[in-house]
């Protein structure tokens, strides 16, 4: 459905250092610098962060959520140990799982550094 998920950042050198470190516990490749953008491209789709522009500050999205698909438990307990390693927030509950109307799953939510609401999601066997 979706070819593409792209973010806003005040500061590209952090947002990259930042994914690069947080994203490289799903196995993705660090970014590809294109100007005022970087982006991680992947078999299932492109992740990208891009300084706004208009020239505006970034901002985050207020109700909004990018989720990241991990394949174990541990994937996820990585991942958050690493953002919050390299200057995320935890923030919610803990990760662990959750019961929802789709089953079982194993979430870690994030704020990275400008705000952004991030979660790494592992689908457990009902």
């Amino acid at each position: 459905m979706f070819s593409h998920v792209m973010i806003g950042t005040n500061d590209l050198d952090k947002a990259k250092a930042f994914y690069d470190k947080l994203l490289g516990t799903l196995e993705v490749r660090p970014a590809r610098v294109d100007g005022h953008r970087i982006f991680y491209i992947t078999k299932t789709g492109v992740f990208s962060v891009s300084k706004p522009i208009n020239g505006e500050p970034a901002t985050c999205a207020n109700g909004g959520t990018i989720g990241f698909a991990c394949n174990s438990p541990e994937q996820v307990e990585a991942w958050h140990a690493a953002g919050v390693a390299a200057g995320a927030t935890s923030i919610e509950d803990p990760p662990g799982v959750r019961q929802g109307p789709g089953g079982k799953l194993y979430l870690a939510y994030l704020r990275d550094p400008d705000g952004n609401k991030i979660c790494a999601m592992h689908r457990m066997p009902n």
